[in-house]
Parts: structure tokens; C-alpha cells; sequence
């Protein structure tokens, strides 16, 4: 895999670079002692031709390695689970895909066309330079163009595309909000089941976390959030500075109304909390009418992808619109992590909304529809889980399920992990289990797993007659483990 300069650069210093760092510069040799007893002491990593210069370079070789920051963000399970279904497939085996969320098909026709176009052009056009730092301003119209269009009554002034900054995926606009907006130490509400990577990127860059209960319906509303607040003011804790929310939800696929989102961005604004609203499954819904935070609130960041409705993962393209208060501090955040989202990624995003390119991604949402069906429909044919324990797959293409406790015995270790590993080895199955997605002071995560039916409605089907065949088995051994 190779990553740009900018890029490698950002995960070494966060690898290696504590939460808080101080720069210094020798000034002698006791000073230079002073520092590497420091380091030794904080785990910092410092030069090695200045280390051995002291009398104490063992111990500052010992130093050396990962820093805490990285040492404490735990692994994304779901890409764990994919290189073990990975292995057992270049041993020959058949595995059914259903970890992940990555669409089926690849780039919309016209898409890939427009980049293969683009590197065969003339030298100017497959030059593929540098763009300005918010991205190319063709396509920014574009995507501003598009918010008139889809969401009605959004403010105009809030969807220009001086307010638009095109990112490196939503991975990249997930850091470059963070820090823009917090501070170590400062409290980022998230829901308890969640996209992992909100909670380890932010770990990683030394905020706190409040893990705000889901409801019975798996959702965050301003219920949740305001009996949050108000119990961290009688706790005496310190106030929430931000809350990262995705509607449609992963892993649970459930969504806000327009009335729930606009509910939750006044308590926000009331309450002088960054609201973050990840709108990346917007496009893939069933029914209920999406919402973005624009349409009710002037301070919200919206974050949003090319990967799951424009079925283009691989690209690593995506987008923010932001409050006006910081265009000037993404900028600069984006000049020093990024320099700019990869240019032909963007040269071929622009074919996105042609009129062929819709009828494209609408027949794959159709498909979602269909495999959705399916996994809903056979997981009714599993007694021993109740419909209340299945999150409610309003949007995005993910069933999430609750084992309940009778299912699972946590003494003997039998949870949704051990259940999803033998899934896996015995009948070539990838779920994911919960572990990943929920608070990790609760026990949730090892009763809950996530189907994922972005990959095909042939191999949902398949892979849903593997589990129900499966099923009887992991009941006998839960009760003999009992």
C-alpha cells in the first residue's frame, strides 16, 4: 500500500509522538542529559545521533517505540475479521463477505471512464498536480449544487462552495473536524453504538468520551444527549464539547427523523456543543426521509463520502461543508495533513451526477433493498431472537442483531466473538461481531453482530442459509456451556 507524504508523515508523528509535546533544542551537555532522563521518563522518542551523544542511550533505545497514544486505540475489528476471511479464501476456501461495508460493484461507468480519459489526455490534462487545498472548485459547485437540489429549504449561505472542502475520504474528514474543533482532554459525546473509529481517532488525539445510551429503537436523539448533559452538571463533570453522530446509523442502520435532527441540533446549539453529523449513507434509505443537520443549525460540520452511495471505497474521496467560523482553520489543517484529496479522484468524481450515473446507483440501492429483505426475512425464522433485539435498518446497508442473554454464556466466553469466529471457520460466513461498535465499559458488544449486505443479494443469500444451518449448533453449545 502506498500513501502520500502527507499522510505517512501524520500516522508516524501520531505513532510516535505523545498527546502533549514540547520542542527543545540542546544547549549543552547537561541540558542534553536532562532532556533524554525526560524522555526516557515520558516515553518520547528523540533523535538518535542525540541520543548516543549521552551517557545514557540505552536507556533512551529503550525508549524507543510505539507511544502511548497509538498503544491505546484499539484495532478495527472488522478489518481483522477481513484478513482472516481473506486467508482462508487463498487456502481455497469459500467465504461470503458479509464484514464489510463495501459495495458490491465498483465506480459508476461514467466515472471510471472520466478517469481513465483523464490520465490518457493531453499533458496538461493527465498532469495530475496539486489542486487548491479545498479541492477542485468545478466539483465543489457541484456537490453545493447538489444540497439545493436534494434538501429542501437548506440556507444558501450555508452551501457554498467556499464552505466545501473535498477530503480524503470521510476518514480524513473525520481527523481534519477534530482537530479543528477540540482540544486534548476536551469531552466528545458519541453514541454507545457507533462507528469504532469516531472513538479511536479521538482516543488517539487525547479527547475524552462520553458514551451516550442508545434507545430502544437504537438511536441518539435529544433525549439521550439532554439526560447526558444534565447528568454530567449534577456529577459535577466537565461539560460536552462535541457530539459525532451518523444518521443513517452504522452499525445499526436505524435514522433520525427530520424532526428528531432538528430537535438535536437546537439542544446542541443551546447547550455550545460541536455537533458533527455524518451523513455518508445518505442516498441509501427505505422509506423515511433523510435529513441533513444544515437545514436547522449554522454551526454543524457536515462529513459525507464517495465510498457507500457512489460505490467508490477504493478512491478515498469525500467531502465536508463547513461553518463559516472554520473554513480559515480546516484550510490550514488540510495545507499541512493532506495538501489536497488525490486529484484524479476528483477529476472523475464529476461525472457523479449525470443523469446516467443516478440510474446507475439507483439500481444498486434497489439491489440493497432486495439483500435487505432477505436478511430481515430469514432472521425471522430465528426463533430464539426476538424482532426487538434487530435494529431497525432504516438506511445504509448493515442488520444489526442482539444475541439477547440466553443466546450467549460471557463466563465460558461463548459471545457474538467466539459465535462469529466459528461462523467463519466452520461455514465461511464474516459477520462482525459487536465488539467493534459498542462502549467497551458494557458487555454489549460480545451479545451484538453486524450483517453487513452491501456485497450482493446471491452471497446474502447464501450466506444467510450457511447461518441458519449454523444457528442450532451455537444454541447447543451456549446450553451445554450453561
Amino acid at each position: 500500500m502506498m500513501l502520500t507524504t502527507k499522510v505517512a508523515l501524520s500516522i508516524a508523528v501520531m505513532a510516535c509522538i505523545q498527546s502533549q509535546c514540547t520542542s527543545f533544542v540542546p544547549e549543552s551537555t547537561k541540558r542534553r542529559q536532562k532532556i533524554v532522563d525526560n524522555a526516557s521518563q515520558l516515553h518520547f522518542s528523540v533523535p538518535v545521533q542525540f541520543a548516543l551523544s549521552t551517557s545514557r542511550s540505552n536507556n533512551l533505545l529503550h525508549a524507543m517505540g510505539p507511544s502511548n497514544r497509538s498503544s491505546s486505540v484499539e484495532s478495527f475489528k472488522v478489518m481483522d475479521v477481513l484478513r482472516r476471511a481473506n486467508q482462508l479464501e487463498t487456502e481455497g476456501r469459500t467465504i461470503y463477505h458479509c464484514e464489510v461495508g463495501q459495495p458490491e460493484t465498483g465506480a459508476p461507468a461514467l466515472v471510471a471512464q472520466a478517469a481513465i480519459s483523464a490520465l490518457n489526455g493531453s499533458p496538461d490534462e493527465s498532469r495530475m498536480g496539486y489542486t487548491d487545498a479545498f479541492g477542485l472548485m468545478p466539483l465543489r459547485e457541484n456537490i453545493s449544487k447538489y444540497y439545493a437540489t436534494k434538501y429542501a429549504g437548506v440556507p444558501v449561505d450555508r452551501i457554498g462552495a467556499e464552505r466545501i472542502v473535498i477530503t480524503t475520504g470521510s476518514s480524513g474528514g473525520f481527523l481534519l473536524a477534530f482537530t479543528a474543533c477540540f482540544d486534548a482532554g476536551d469531552v466528545i459525546a458519541i453514541a454507545s453504538s457507533g462507528y469504532p473509529c469516531y472513538r479511536n481517532i479521538l482516543q488517539a488525539l487525547g479527547c475524552q468520551l462520553a458514551n451516550v445510551p442508545v434507545s430502544k429503537e437504537f438511536k441518539l436523539t435529544a433525549v439521550e444527549l439532554r439526560e447526558e448533559i444534565q447528568r454530567r452538571k449534577e456529577d459535577g463533570q466537565p461539560s460536552l464539547k462535541g457530539l459525532i453522530l451518523s444518521s443513517p446509523s452504522n452499525p445499526t442502520g436505524a435514522m433520525l427523523s427530520p424532526d428528531e435532527l432538528k430537535e438535536l441540533c437546537t439542544l446542541c446549539e443551546e447547550e455550545g456543543i460541536r455537533f458533527l453529523s455524518d451523513e455518508i449513507y445518505h442516498g441509501i434509505s427505505y422509506g423515511k426521509e433523510e435529513a441533513t443537520a444544515l437545514s436547522f443549525s449554522s454551526t454543524a460540520i457536515v462529513i459525507n463520502s464517495f465510498s457507500k452511495y457512489y460505490s467508490m471505497s477504493g478512491w478515498r474521496l469525500g467531502w465536508m461543508i463547513l461553518p463559516s467560523d472554520l473554513v480559515d482553520s480546516i484550510n490550514v489543517l488540510q495545507q499541512n495533513m493532506f495538501i489536497n484529496a488525490p486529484t484524479i479522484s476528483q477529476t472523475a468524481a464529476m461525472q457523479c451526477w449525470e443523469d446516467e450515473t443516478i440510474e446507475e446507483l439507483e439500481r444498486h440501492v434497489a439491489k440493497y433493498r432486495a439483500s435487505r429483505e432477505i436478511v430481515l426475512k430469514e432472521m425471522e425464522a430465528v426463533k430464539e431472537i426476538p424482532g426487538k433485539n434487530i435494529a431497525p435498518a432504516d438506511g445504509g446497508f448493515y442488520v444489526y442483531v442482539d444475541l439477547g442473554d440466553d443466546n450467549v454464556c460471557m463466563e465460558e466466553g461463548m459471545g457474538s466473538t467466539e459465535m462469529c469466529q466459528r461462523l467463519l471457520e466452520t461455514e465461511g460466513v464474516a459477520f462482525t461481531p459487536g465488539t467493534d461498535f459498542e462502549d467497551p465499559a458494557n458487555n454489549l458488544g460480545d451479545r451484538r453482530f453486524r450483517i453487513s449486505y452491501a456485497g450482493g443479494t446471491t452471497k446474502v443469500k447464501n450466506a444467510m442459509e450457511k447461518f441458519l444451518q449454523f444457528w442450532p449448533t451455537w444454541v447447543n453449545l451456549v446450553k451445554k456451556a450453561k
